[in-house]
């Protein structure tokens, strides 16, 4: 056992077994899957942003070639579709719920973005259905649209929902003011600033596409579709169009082309396809090309912030105000409203210790795709607000922004929050420490001057941060011993490039002491995942499924020591299990020898199941406070042409603490993948939409700024891991923090390169475009001064 641990088991960074199928085109995505007799569908998108919908006329398209059939939201709603209502347990600090949007799956009263599906067109041919759906007359009575948060929460401004005229769907507080108020009274130094958290849109490589493939015989459906669990679209669509009815659904998802969370949402595009096959009795394949994807997968971020620190003169922390304003998009989803207040809310002081806190988070609807889950689910935004404010107010002090850092860090664990999480490890100085380190800082000064000698100007820039991870509380995970000697682990978590099936393996062999290439992964699909599934997202595989792993391992070792005391002829009690053996006085027997047995019926004890075949429920005893708390310093360099604006990214150096490293070369790319989205935001990435008429202006990578290599540096990633105390594996999570630390750092740094020009303030992307005019514009505010 020793000789394959000591190279496979936790703490090795054993190379992804998934990749090799992958890299010689062994993948199957959803559009690999094709059946015999497919027909397709396209949709028909507002092209409106918002209005009254007067008629939709689709004479025209059902009589064009190929068509099948033509359905729009009266069709789906006299055969008895219901509507999509999310569940959302918040309500303001008086009581007052949050406001519930009811969803169709295609509108039949208004529309409420530019790009909603209003109707469907399903023909023999992808090419007939796109002429058909052409051929469909859509007679829009056009309203203003309000497209930012601000425009919403505006006097006068039109109702996305009839219902809701003010278009706040939730105005959460903490609590009143008054205990900050209080404070900030005595305080020696406000520091206050504004910022916007730009919108941005997840990009899958994959766009979103659906096959719903329909059995002749018994009316069961199949859904081909990416996702980051399963069973929340068999549950949906079971519960839309089969009576609820679990059994008539199947969801398969084989391999994604990345998740970032839009993977994990039901989208009305599912629901209307699904039913388009139901209807037709025929699989319907959906294909969306990318600037369709932009239109309708749903966005991330997109807040207004307006924050203040209150502090002492020593520089400490007194207490903190925030009043966030979220663009939460035109429907009410599951997270939209939840981010910035269960996400990004329960750390919104970072590392710091914050006496004292007020938080008012106004949740604003718009005549825009609605805002969701994207890596990081609040936790970025949150982290980046403190992290300007901390940079702004040493400069204000007058003192380095490290040693400001350093006398308001959490330094006593378990640590409560003012938003009543328990942070229970970490020690942000010895990460900011390691990350210092890595970066040189203390040489930057000689750096900073061969930049000026040649004309550019230097700056770097920290941030600290803090992270909650773990999301739902449950999730189930089976391990089954097959009768040639593998091992398969059936997943309730969804692997969709995080190496599930390499991490796993490695959990399993530890603990068990089986070979690490005898260990399969069965996932995706939801006739083999476990029952009750819950899926991935928030950074929670490792802390949810690998604990689940861990504990339906024990009651195989257990009974695996009275098949090995009946084996052995001893005492089960007498039986111990250690580094893959059974053991007794009289021998032992190994893991793969007692697993053989258990299919034996002849060499097992009265009384006992044959098979090693055992499922866990893990639930989280503490529930939201048994989360783990990933932390983090990270350091970036950057040298900025003062005459074109550009940016160059030189260096980039993180300390992360995401407790025992399981595999630190999956790690390190889990880091580096977070860095880069981190950065596209900072740098590149802007979803904008046209505030007169609600259009999307950035609809494809003309236009849409992806990040590239050319933006990128060398990335040092280090660890400097804390075991959580909330799991037994001591993981923390590690997939979003580069979202959280990337951001303000690289903000920070070119604000630090731009001192010596007076420029105060940057608001993401730092685009070229940007940083000339912030130049420019503090130079003409000189002049005239």
């Amino acid at each position: 056992m020793e000789a394959f641990t000591e190279k496979f088991g936790v703490g090795q960074p054993v190379r992804r077994k998934e990749d090799q199928r992958l890299l010689i085109g062994g993948g199957r995505y959803t559009d690999d899957f094709n059946f015999e007799g497919q027909a397709y569908l396209a949709f028909l998108r507002s092209p409106y942003a918002h209005g009254r919908i007067s008629e939709i006329d689709t004479e025209a398209a059902k009589a064009a070639p190929g068509v099948l059939g033509v359905f729009t939201g009266a069709d789906m709603a006299t055969d008895g579709v219901g509507r999509v209502e999310t569940d959302i347990p918040l309500t303001a600090l008086d009581g007052t719920p949050i406001f519930k949007t009811q969803r169709l799956a295609l509108p039949t009263d208004k529309v409420r973005y530019a790009g909603e599906p209003v109707a469907v067109v399903v023909a023999e041919t992808a090419y007939q259905a796109r002429d058909a759906m052409e051929l469909i007359g859509l007679d829009v009575e056009q309203l203003p649209p309000v497209v930012t948060a601000l425009q919403a929460a505006t006097e006068g401004a039109a109702a996305v929902h009839d219902e809701k005229p003010d278009n706040c769907a939730l105005h959460w507080e903490n609590d009143t003011p008054d205990a900050y108020e209080a404070v900030a009274a005595k305080a020696h130094k406000i520091v206050t600033i504004e910022l916007t958290n730009n919108r941005v849109v997840p990009v899958p490589m994959e766009p979103k596409c659906c096959t719903a493939e329909i059995n002749q015989e018994t009316g069961r459906m199949t859904i081909y579709a990416p996702f980051q669990g399963g069973r929340r679209v068999q549950g949906a669509v079971a519960d839309l169009l089969f009576g609820g009815d679990g059994d008539k659904v199947r969801q398969i998802s084989d391999n994604t082309g990345g998740g970032f969370g839009t993977r994990s949402k039901i989208y009305p595009e599912i629901i209307a396809i699904c039913y388009a096959a139901k209807k037709l009795r025929r699989t319907v394949k959906w294909l969306g090309d990318r600037s369709e994807t932009m239109v309708s997968d749903l966005h991330g971020r997109d807040q207004v912030n307006s924050a203040a620190l209150a502090f002492d003169e020593n520089g400490k922390i007194l207490g903190y105000r925030l009043e966030t304003y979220v663009n939460i998009g035109a429907w009410v989803t599951e997270n939209g409203a939840r981010l910035a207040i269960d996400g990004g809310g329960r750390i919104l002081g970072g590392c710091y210790d914050i006496p004292v806190l007020y938080y008012s988070c106004r949740n604003m609807m718009t005549n825009t795709v609605s805002t969701d889950t994207y890596r990081g689910a609040g936790r970025p935004e949150a982290n980046y607000i403190v992290e300007r404010l901390m940079e702004k107010a040493a400069k204000e002090f007058g003192i380095d922004s490290r040693e400001l850092r350093r006398r308001n860090f959490i330094t006593d664990f378990p640590y409560t929050t003012q938003m009543g999480m328990k942070v229970d490890c970490g020690d942000f100085a010895a990460c900011m420490d390691m990350a210092l380190k890595d970066a040189d800082w203390e040489n930057f000064a000689a750096r900073r001057a061969d930049s000026e000698a040649r004309g550019k100007l230097r700056g770097i820039g920290l941030a600290s941060f803090v992270e909650g991870a773990g999301g739902r509380p449950e999730e189930i995970m089976r391990v089954r011993f097959e009768e040639d000697g593998s091992v398969n682990i059936y997943c309730g978590t969804y692997s969709h490039g995080q190496g599930h099936a390499t991490v796993y393996s490695q959990i399993l062999s530890d603990k068990l002491g089986v070979p690490f290439e005898s260990i399969n992964l069965i996932q995706g699909d939801t006739d083999t995942a476990p029952e009750g599934a819950s899926g991935t997202y928030g950074s929670r595989s490792s802390q949810m499924g690998g604990v689940a792993i861990i504990r339906a391992s024990d009651i195989i070792i257990e009974k695996g020591k009275k098949i090995a005391a009946h084996l052995l002829q001893a005492e089960a009690d007498d039986v111990t299990f250690e580094d893959g053996d059974f053991k007794a006085k009289v021998g032992s027997v190994t893991m793969q020898e007692v697993a053989r047995a258990a299919y034996d019926p002849a060499r097992l004890p009265d009384g006992l199941e044959p098979g090693l075949d055992e499922t866990y429920h893990y639930t989280r005893d503490g529930g939201r406070d048994d989360q783990s708390y990933p932390n983090g310093c990270h350091i970036c360099e950057v040298e900025v042409d003062p005459d074109t604006g550009d940016i160059e990214l030189l260096a980039y150096s993180a300390a992360d603490d995401c407790g025992t490293v399981l595999n630190p070369l999956i790690v390190h790319g889990q880091v580096h993948g977070g860095v880069a989205q981190g950065i596209g935001q900072a740098l590149t990435e802007h979803l904008v939409y046209d505030e007169e008429t609600g259009q999307l202006l950035t609809g494809s990578f003309m236009d849409y700024g992806m990040p590239r290599a050319k933006h990128l540096s060398d990335i040092k990633a280090a660890f400097n891991p804390i075991p959580s105390t909330n799991n037994e594996l001591g993981v923390k999570g590690a997939g979003e923090a580069g979202c959280c630390g990337a951001p303000p750092a690289f903000v920070n740094a070119v604000l630090n390169a731009l001192e010596p020009l007076g420029v105060k303030h940057l608001d993401m992307p730092l685009t070229p475009n940007n940083i000339w005019h912030a130049i420019h514009n503090t130079e003409s505010e000189g002049a005239s001064a």
